[in-house]
């Protein structure tokens, strides 16, 4: 097996390369990444000196970057977590998630077509669903984005569905939940708020905090990326959650307890996309589960595991949240309702 990671610097890529090496010693992994300012080499310091083990700059919408790619290291799989993932930067800047998560699919898929991959896998978010008041999404379930971000990614999906229908090329969709752990650029609600709270500086929270999140931990949603690329069918969409859901309040009340802080750090905002704030997430992934795949972390425990990482892991995060880029975004979404404490 000689499997392309792109995206693979990012979050629950750089995972999914850790959990791919466990399961097969021997795979050829390639990781292509564009480096932007989620993707970091450090989240691979596992892989140096691993000879099986290659990492190459790029973009997955540079048609000559991937196909010389998979010429050069004979790939066989391909698993494509990269894309741009952040609903309030999609608000800001559409084009980009465009370009990467509907050119930089169409760009995979062709590459899938002409040079004879065995699998595709699409890694996408629930957020294409949109929001649901009751019940539970399935696979079957229309799409409904509301954001830019969220648009997108069902844009790469309906690529996906319409190269196995008019192609038949072997690919495959996940949908995964709200997704946490070590690791985690940290403009995402647990990171975000880690990281600022460790600093004693406020956070703030979209209206009263009510809106329902399904938490999985990132090493359970790489594990199941990994169970569809054995075991998936072509064509097929499979949902990975943990069926487990949280209020943002809920979320945010472990985070104070565990870096030893109060509600007077937390400020009350409004939500800047207005109606495109989903108010509830929720899916099956009874379909993943019949598998054989099952989630081993649990919540309570994995979540102040998380925060100990962040307040450990100074060194990780610390530049990211001084860099200009950082302090840009923050100050774009939150300066007028933080005020001074930045």
């Amino acid at each position: 097996m000689r499997v392309l990671v792109t995206g693979g610097a990012g979050f629950i890529g750089s995972h999914f390369c850790r959990v791919l090496r466990r399961a097969h010693p021997d795979a050829r992994i390639v990781v292509l990444d564009a480096l932007t300012y989620a993707g970091n080499l450090r989240n691979l310091e596992d892989f140096e000196g691993d000879g099986n083990f290659a990492f190459h700059p790029g973009k997955i919408q540079d048609r000559t970057v991937v196909e010389g790619l998979i010429r050069c290291e004979s790939i066989t799989h391909i698993v494509d977590f990269a894309a741009e993932s952040h609903n309030d930067r999609s608000i800001q800047n559409s084009a980009e998630f465009i370009e990467t998560n509907v050119l930089g699919v169409y760009t995979l898929l062709e590459a899938t077509r002409r040079f004879r991959i065995e699998k595709y896998v699409h890694v996408s978010t629930d957020e294409v669903y949109g929001s649901i008041e009751a019940g539970d999404f399935t696979e079957e379930s229309p799409l409904e984005p509301n954001t830019p971000y969220s648009a997108s990614k069902a844009g790469g999906d309906l690529l996906v569905r319409a190269y196995w229908k008019a192609f038949a090329v072997p690919a495959v969709i996940t949908r995964g939940g709200n997704t946490y752990g070590p690791y985690q650029y940290p403009e995402k609600l647990i990171p975000f708020f880690a990281t600022r709270l460790l600093n004693g500086k406020k956070v703030p929270i979209y209206g009263d905090g009510t809106q329902v999140r399904e938490w999985i931990h990132a090493e359970d949603h790489a594990n199941g990326v990994l169970e569809v690329l054995e075991k998936g069918q072509a064509g097929e969409v499979y949902n990975i959650g943990d069926e487990n859901e949280r209020q943002n309040r809920q979320i945010v009340e472990i985070l104070l307890e565990e870096t030893g802080r109060t509600w007077d750090l937390v400020k009350s905002i409004p939500d800047p996309r207005r109606n495109a704030h989903d108010r509830r997430y929720s899916m099956s992934a009874a379909k993943l589960r019949n598998l054989g795949w099952r989630p081993e972390k649990t919540f309570e425990e994995e979540i102040r595991r998380t925060v100990r990482w962040y307040a450990e892991r100074r060194d990780w995060w610390e530049p990211i949240v001084r860099s200009e880029d950082y302090q840009s975004f923050v100050r774009a979404y939150y300066g007028p309702s933080l005020g001074e404490d930045l």
